[in-house]
Formats: structure tokens, C-alpha cells, sequence
């Protein structure tokens, strides 16, 4: 019982020892944070404190060992893949971390990440095994040197002014791709290139050593490298480039003093390469004046050349102006005693000194003016530099007004009054629309123009009440209008003064019992004027006005759309000034080099335009803000290709049997006339494999404003012969005639092909009986107001008479008359010989000169036999006799004539056109058959153009 008892307990105790050696009741222990490092070129994990995991099962077999290590994710959600954790003793629980693949610092400095530990369980399989808690692991990885610095750029560049030392010229800056403080921060630069005068710091920044000379040494270039603190070196070295600036002067750079145009370059720039230098200074706003002088070029500017009345019908103006101041002649004498002052325009201007230089237009002309609608216009220029008032000046003792028009005019049954005056810098227009029942109004403008001594134009319309005002083309509104008040009524006479006015009667009776006092004038106009008309009716629409009378030149803004932020552009009406103002440099130099001149017209007045340039500056300290001179040049307008105006179709002689001149239209002088204007231009051979120069001729569409037809010798005499021209095509075309003895000249400014049709209109008539041997004539035209001519044109007219009734002394004398003159056609023949036989005067005289001819024709034939014999003589070989026999004899080749006295003139005048232009051709003679008839006719055989024989 007790051996039973024994067995069962050792049993239990057995059992029971079996049973606590499986038993696994600890977790695995380790830190709950690790810090590690680990090399750019290494996979192993340096942690701190080391990586050891602890069980209190321990020294159990399993249950106190330490199996493994599990890493996972970190806070940021990697890590776990790129590390691993291994058990290196399991008794102990020594552990390492290793990363699985190289890593790179610069992609990814820090990596953290979770670790657990945990233990065998409760046998070889691992069962019950038991984990740590999760310890955080952060792991940096230490860079490595592996990367060079890199400069920012490759060059730098600067400017520096000479003279000077500057703390920092230009900075160069290098990068390093190494991602710890280390390696990636540049330690020093150098500057690698020897000699030079820059030294360079630790910052890369360069400056001089010295003062730098610009004439020495211009540009500098020098290079440069870079360290790490690693020590390693750039991969590739910089350059740097160093401009010495001359010493800085304020004012403006690449202003150009002579500006050269060419006629119909349109529009040039005037100011290409300028800019403006302030050396730093800082200015917060800049303008610019471009001042243009043109007032010496015509009347203040470039305009059409053409006369007046020729750019009138040129830019369709209406027509029925009537001339104020026309030239002095007996038609229009009222202004023969005005002075008068030579143009550039070819055009007439008269003096007004302000006391008796007064134009009083006749009755017969005011009276065309009747109307409360016109249109004044004018030409004027102040006289004097500074015309206007003081402000010292009280209103007692005051400049009068100085009246340019006062007029007086009928309109129907009543009378209106004008007057146009100045004062000051003021234009007032005092109206009066019935001097006897309505009160007056008086216009003012205030107007630099009137005073500035230039020449403007001023087109004054009336639709009363309405006033227009145009100035060189621009409109210009009243300042004021207002009623004048009390003023007494001007007489209702007609009349019109140019240059003052007349003194306001105060007896009326003297005016009604038609006894005209002594005018006195008053408010006399002291200046100058051109061009004064009035035309009744509607008035001229504004762009009629510009085309009239706008500068064709001036001064203009390349580009509007360009034009920087805050800039602003000014150009006064006459394009004479222009003003840039702006607040950035930049801009304002790109602004001005788009300021350009134009010049619209074809043939531009070549010549100088003095050109200015006014700068003023503001800055923010103005004590020491900048002032820069006045720049001065000038523009020359170059002389423009001159047209040639070739007058042609027409031969030197115009031979017409004499009663076709003495028909009731004459014979036209130029029927088949032709008019050709070209331009020669130079043409640049050298592209072409030419050598040198040639001028190249284009037939160009212009525009005549002349043509004179002139008799050369005596003037025409009317009783016996005169120029008619057809005055329908004349007046159709709107162009002037005037008709004298001594010329007939056709003006107005129209095209080439109605200057033909009205000169191929021109004929010559002569009265009965008035018919003479020849008359010459002269042709020649012009443009732009006789700017340039054409080729005279000479052409002589022959009067061909009838042979029938011409007296001969015989028949060989009539012959020899005809045989005399072989330059002459055989037309001009018969003009040429004897007069009329009822001149019984005459007939003698032409009989002894005949007969003298006659015998000197017989002389040289002897002389010609001499020659000849002398010249056989000379040449021949043969006997005596043969050369007697050679020299006696007559070479009938040359010459044979054969006379038919009974022949009609009419048998002769089918053929005289023919021989025209061959005068001068070698003349050979046919001979005749011995049996000829008597019906035989002159036969002289040519040889023409064709090279066939022509019968006269």
C-alpha cells in the first residue's frame, strides 16, 4: 500500500515539472526608441543604444530566447521596406538593422520606422510565442563627398564706370548637390586667371583692386572657380566679363546732328540710337520738346506747290472765290500801290505798315459779295517778334485793334458789315447783320498763331449765326461772344478796305446829298497778307479746309500701341512741337526713338529744317537733380528726282497751202502732240554683273499746272493774225487762259491728257490776204507751279502759195527757182517763190534775184567741170586724148532736169508731205527720155527710209 502511494506521488511530481518547462509566461523586452546612423556607402545601421532584446522566461529554453525582429512602418509610412532587422545571439538577444539596398542621401536624408522583438514560444515551432512592445527607430544617413559645385551661370557680366573702386563689382554664385552642411556649402572661390586687377571672397563677390582705365583696357575677362568644404572643385570654371564705362556725363547718347531726308521716304525716325544717360541718378519724371523749325520753308511750312486756285480744284473746293489782292494790272489796279515781297511759293505778298498801305476794293467787285453766308480766307503774318501787350499796359493807353477786312455789303434791301481784326494774341470777328435794325456780335478766339510771326492761314465761315474758324486746317471754337451794346451804326454804303478800316461818319447828310467826305483811316494792320478771298454761298466742308491748307510736313509718333505705361505724347496742330513726357527711363528712350518726320508730298521743298531738343528732369532730391542743354540740329530735305516733262509728236516744220490758214478755224499747231513725264532714279548695276552706274526712267502719272505757246520774232499782230483756242474744252476743265500777242499761256493744275486735248486745240488763223513765208512758234509746259519745265518745243510754219500765180521772167528761171533750194520740200518750193504779181513792188526785186542765182548756180557747174578734169588728170594712165576725152565729158547721172511750164500747182501738192525730213539726203536726178512730152514734170529721185524712189 505504501509502494503504491510513493509511485503515484513521483508520478505527480514529474508531471508537475513537465508542465512548468513548457510554460512561456514573459514578453520579450527592448527599448521604446533607437537612433541610428548609416553611411551614403554602407548597408549596416550604427543604432544608439544597440539594438538588444530581453526576456524574464529566460534561461528557459524557447520560451527565454529571442527568435526574430519584425520592422513596419513608420509615422510617415516608409521605412519598413528599405530596412530589415536580424538576430545576431538568441540567448542573449543581440540584434543588428541593416537597410536593404544602397541609399542615397540626397534623395531621402532620414528614414524612421517601427521594431518589435519576439521570443520562441514554447518550442522549435515556435507555438505561444510572445512580442515586444513597438519601439521607434530613426535612422539618418550620413553623406558622402560625391558631388562638385556647379555656377549659377556659365558667364557674368558687368559695367562699371572708370576711375573708381567699388566694394562689389558682380557676384558669382555656385551650388553643391551633397546633401549635408558639409560637402554642399561652398567654402571659397579663386580667381584662376593671373594678373588681373579683381580680387574675389568667400561670397563670390568681385571687385577691383584698382581704378580701372577704359582708354588702357576697355573689357577685362577673367575666370573663376569654386570649392567645397570637402575640398572638391567646380566641375567647370566661370567666366566673367568686366565692361570699363568712360566717366559717366549725364545727357543724352547717339544724338545725331545732321538727319538727311529723301523725298518720298514717307515717314523717318529721327532719333534711332538715342537714349539717356543719368548716371543712376534717379528722376521720377522726364519730358522731352521736339521743336521743328519750318516757318522759312514757304508760308510756315511744306504745302502743295501748286497756285492757289490750282490746289483749290485739286482737293475739290467749291469754285466762285473772288480775289481780294490780285496781282496789279489795269483790270484790278487797286492794289498797284501796295508793296509787295518775293516768295519761296511763287506766290504774291503785299506789306502793310499799319497807316496808308490800304486796298480799297472797287464797288464792281463788293457787289458780287452780297449774302449773310461766305467764306473769308487768308494768308497772314504778324509783324514784329512780340506783337503783344504788356501787362503794364492800362486800358486807356492800349494798342488799338489792327483790322485786316471791313466791309460793307448789300443785301437786297439792306446792308451788313464785317470786319475781321487783331489784338494781341486775340482774332475777333465783329458782324453786324443789318446796320440798321439789328445789334452787332463780335467773335473772339485767343490764339497763339496770331502773334507768334509766322505765316498761318485763316478760313473764316459765315452761317450767321453760326462762326467756323479754321487755323492751317484745325478748328478752332470762339472763346466768347457777346454783344457789343451801344455802337453807332455803320452807313449803309458799300465798300471793302484791306489793311484798316474807315472812321465812322458822323454827317449823314453829306452821304445823302452825295457829297463823300474825306476818308480817314483808322486801325490799320501792320504784317503781311496773301491770298485774301471771299467767296459767297455755302461754306467748305472741314476736310476740304485740311486739304487745303495742312502742313504736308512735320513732326509725328511712330506707334501709338507701343508707347509704355505712363507715357503721354503732345504734337500742337501744325506738327512743328512735340512733347514726350514720362517717369521710366526705359520707356522714355524707346518713346523717343520713335519720334519721326514725314513729309506726304512727291517733290518735298529740299532744303534745312533746324531741329531742336529741350530736356527737363525732376527728381527726388532736387537740389541735386540733373540739367541737361539744349541739343541742336538741323534736317536737310534732299533735292527730289526732277521729272522730265517731254513735249513730243510734233516736227520741226508745218508746211499748209496759205487759204487753209486764212479759214475760219485756222490750222492746229499740234495735232498729234505728246506729253510724257518720267522720274530718272539711280539704278544699282552691281547686283546685275554691271559695272558703274545708270539712271533709270519711269514713266510716272503727273500733273501740269502751265503750258506757253509763244511766237518767236515779232509779236502776233491782231489785224492780221491770231492764236485761237477751243474755250468750251477750256472752261469744261476748270483751267485759266490768257491770250496776248505776245504769248497765250493755259493754266491750272490737271493731268497730262487734258493738257494734250487742249493744246492739239490750238490753231493758227490768219486774215485774207495777210499770208507770209513761215512763222515760228515756241511750246513748253511746266508743274508745280513753273518749279519745273519741259523741252521747248520749236516748230516753224510755211505758208504755201499757188505757182500759177506767181510771175516768171521765163521758164528756166522758174525752174531754177524750184531747183535752188534742195533742203526744202518740194511744198515749201512753191511757198518759197515769187510773191503775188499785183505787188507790183515786188517783182522786180524778185527777178534780179533770180537771175543772180541763176548765175552763181552757173559758176559753180564750171568750177565742179574743173575739179573734175583735174581729178581724171591725176587718176588716169592712158593718153592725153582719152583723158581730154574723159574730162569734157558731162556725167548726165547727177543731174538731169526737164521743164514743164504749163504744170498746175495742184499736179505738185499731192507729194509735198512726202518729202518733209529729207531735205538733207543725197539728191540724184532721173534722165529723161529724149521723146519726152511736154507734160513732162521736175523729177528728182531720193532715196527714203524704204530705200524706193519718190516722184514730187
Amino acid at each position: 500500500m505504501d509502494r503504491m502511494k510513493f509511485l503515484s506521488f513521483f508520478l505527480l511530481c514529474l508531471t508537475s515539472v513537465a508542465t512548468g518547462n513548457k510554460a512561456n509566461k514573459h514578453k520579450p523586452w527592448i527599448e521604446t526608441e533607437y537612433q541610428g546612423i548609416v553611411m551614403e556607402n554602407d548597408n549596416t545601421v550604427l543604432l544608439n543604444p544597440p539594438l538588444f532584446a530581453l526576456d524574464k522566461d529566460a534561461p528557459l529554453h524557447y520560451a527565454g530566447e529571442i527568435c526574430g525582429f519584425r520592422v513596419h512602418n513608420g509615422p510617415s509610412g516608409s521605412g519598413s521596406v528599405q530596412f530589415e532587422a536580424v538576430v545576431l545571439d538568441r540567448s542573449t538577444g543581440e540584434g543588428l538593422v541593416r537597410s536593404k539596398e544602397p541609399l542615397d542621401c540626397e534623395s531621402q536624408r532620414e528614414h524612421s520606422f517601427t521594431i518589435q522583438a519576439y521570443d520562441c514560444g514554447e518550442g522549435p515551432d515556435g507555438v505561444n510565442s510572445k512580442k515586444s512592445h513597438k519601439a521607434t527607430v530613426h535612422v539618418r544617413v550620413n553623406d558622402v563627398n560625391e558631388f562638385s559645385p556647379v555656377f549659377v551661370e556659365r558667364r557674368y557680366e558687368a559695367s562699371v564706370p572708370e576711375g573708381r573702386l567699388f566694394d562689389r563689382i558682380v557676384r558669382v554664385e555656385a551650388l553643391d548637390a551633397d546633401c549635408s552642411p558639409q560637402y554642399s556649402q561652398i567654402c571659397f572661390y579663386d580667381i584662376i586667371t593671373p594678373n588681373v586687377p579683381f580680387a574675389i571672397d568667400n561670397d563670390g563677390n568681385i571687385k577691383n583692386t584698382e581704378p580701372l582705365d577704359s582708354k588702357r583696357q576697355r573689357v577685362h575677362t577673367f575666370w573663376v572657380t569654386a570649392f567645397d568644404c570637402g575640398k572638391n572643385r567646380a566641375q567647370a570654371d566661370a567666366q566673367v566679363v568686366v565692361t570699363v564705362k568712360p566717366s559717366c556725363k549725364p545727357g543724352w547718347i547717339g544724338w545725331t546732328k545732321r538727319v538727311e531726308y529723301t523725298p518720298g521716304s514717307g515717314s523717318i525716325p529721327l532719333f534711332p540710337s538715342l537714349h539717356l544717360e543719368t548716371c543712376e541718378e534717379t528722376v521720377w519724371n522726364i519730358q522731352a520738346t521736339v521743336e521743328l523749325q519750318t516757318g522759312h520753308i514757304g508760308k510756315g511750312c511744306d504745302r502743295d506747290s501748286y497756285s492757289d486756285r490750282s490746289v483749290r480744284r485739286l482737293c475739290g473746293a467749291v469754285r466762285g472765290e473772288v480775289d481780294l489782292l490780285p496781282p496789279p494790272s489795269p483790270a484790278s489796279n487797286w492794289t498797284s500801290a501796295l508793296p509787295t515781297l518775293p516768295s519761296s511759293d511763287s506766290s504774291l505778298v503785299f506789306s502793310f505798315n499799319g497807316s496808308n498801305h490800304v486796298a480799297v476794293v472797287p464797288d464792281s467787285v463788293v457787289g458780287a459779295l452780297s449774302g449773310d453766308h461766305f467764306t473769308l480766307q487768308l494768308w497772314m503774318r504778324r509783324g514784329g517778334a512780340n506783337i503783344q501787350p504788356t501787362t503794364t499796359q492800362t486800358r486807356g493807353n492800349r494798342k488799338e485793334e489792327e483790322t485786316i477786312v471791313c466791309s460793307t455789303v448789300r443785301n437786297d434791301d439792306s446792308f451788313s458789315h464785317y470786319s475781321l481784326s487783331v489784338h494781341g494774341c486775340r482774332l475777333s470777328l465783329f458782324y453786324w447783320p443789318d446796320v440798321s435794325a439789328a445789334r452787332p456780335v463780335k467773335f473772339l478766339w485767343k490764339l497763339e498763331q496770331v502773334c507768334d510771326s509766322e505765316w498761318h492761314h485763316l478760313s473764316l465761315s459765315v452761317q450767321f449765326p453760326s462762326v467756323t474758324l479754321y487755323v492751317d486746317g484745325v478748328t478752332f471754337d470762339p472763346a466768347l461772344i457777346h454783344d457789343n451794346g451801344a455802337i453807332p451804326n455803320p452807313a449803309p454804303r458799300q465798300r471793302m478796305f484791306i489793311g484798316a478800316c474807315w472812321e465812322p461818319e458822323e454827317k449823314q447828310k453829306e452821304i445823302l446829298n452825295n457829297t463823300i467826305p474825306e476818308v480817314k483811316y483808322v486801325g490799320g494792320y501792320h504784317g503781311l497778307l496773301s491770298g485774301v478771298t471771299v467767296r459767297p454761298g455755302s461754306v467748305e466742308p472741314h476736310s476740304v479746309v485740311e486739304c487745303l491748307y495742312a502742313c504736308r510736313e512735320g513732326l509725328d509718333f511712330g506707334d501709338l500701341e507701343t508707347l509704355g505705361s505712363g507715357m503721354k505724347v503732345h504734337v500742337n496742330p501744325s506738327q512743328s512741337v512735340l512733347v514726350l513726357e514720362g517717369d521710366d527711363i526705359e520707356s522714355f528712350n524707346r518713346a523717343v526713338q520713335q519720334v519721326t518726320y514725314r513729309n506726304s508730298l512727291r517733290f518735298a521743298t529740299p532744303g534745312v529744317r533746324p531741329l531742336k531738343l529741350t530736356t527737363s528732369l525732376r527728381c527726388f532730391n532736387e537740389e541735386s537733380c540733373l540739367s541737361l542743354k539744349q541739343l541742336e540740329g538741323y534736317l536737310v530735305v534732299l533735292q527730289p528726282d526732277a521729272p522730265q516733262i517731254s513735249l513730243s509728236g510734233v516736227g520741226p516744220h508745218l508746211a499748209r497751202p496759205a487759204p487753209e490758214f486764212e479759214g475760219p478755224r485756222g490750222v492746229p499747231l499740234f495735232p498729234e502732240l505728246r506729253i510724257v513725264c518720267s522720274l530718272s532714279h539711280a539704278v544699282n548695276t552691281a547686283a546685275q554683273g554691271m559695272e558703274g552706274g545708270a539712271l533709270m526712267s519711269d514713266a510716272v502719272a503727273h500733273t501740269l499746272d502751265g503750258c506757253e505757246v509763244q511766237p518767236l520774232g515779232e509779236e502776233l499782230n491782231p489785224e492780221r493774225e491770231e492764236l485761237l483756242v477751243d474755250m468750251d474744252v477750256v472752261r469744261e476743265r476748270g483751267l485759266e487762259i490768257i491770250n496776248t500777242t505776245a504769248y497765250i499761256a493755259i493754266t491750272g493744275a490737271e493731268s497730262i491728257s487734258v493738257y494734250e486735248d487742249v493744246l492739239r486745240s490750238v490753231r493758227y488763223r490768219l486774215a485774207k490776204g495777210s499770208a507770209r513765208f513761215e512763222r515760228r512758234f515756241r511750246l513748253s509746259c511746266s508743274e508745280m507751279n513753273g518749279r519745273y519745265t519741259s523741252n521747248e518745243l520749236t516748230l516753224e510754219v510755211n505758208f504755201l502759195h499757188s505757182l500759177d500765180s506767181l510771175y516768171h521772167p521765163s521758164h528756166l528761171l522758174a525752174s531754177q527757182q524750184q531747183f535752188l533750194h534742195p533742203s526744202h520740200h518740194a511744198g515749201e518750193l512753191s511757198g518759197h517763190t515769187l510773191p503775188n504779181p499785183h505787188r507790183n513792188s515786188v517783182v522786180p526785186g524778185a527777178a534780179t534775184v533770180i537771175i543772180m542765182v541763176c548765175v552763181g548756180f552757173l559758176v559753180v557747174m564750171v568750177i565742179l567741170g574743173v575739179f573734175r578734169i583735174r581729178s581724171i588728170h591725176r587718176r588716169g594712165e592712158g593718153a592725153r586724148g582719152g583723158a581730154k576725152e574723159g574730162s569734157s565729158q558731162w556725167d548726165d547721172s547727177a543731174l538731169t532736169i526737164i521743164v514743164n511750164p504749163m504744170e498746175s500747182y495742184e499736179s505738185r501738192m499731192g507729194i509735198s508731205a512726202d518729202t518733209e525730213g529729207e531735205g538733207e539726203e543725197d539728191e540724184e536726178v532721173a534722165e529723161s527720155p529724149d521723146d519726152a512730152s511736154d507734160d513732162q514734170r521736175i523729177i528728182i529721185k531720193k532715196e527714203g527710209r524704204d530705200g524706193n524712189a519718190r516722184r514730187y
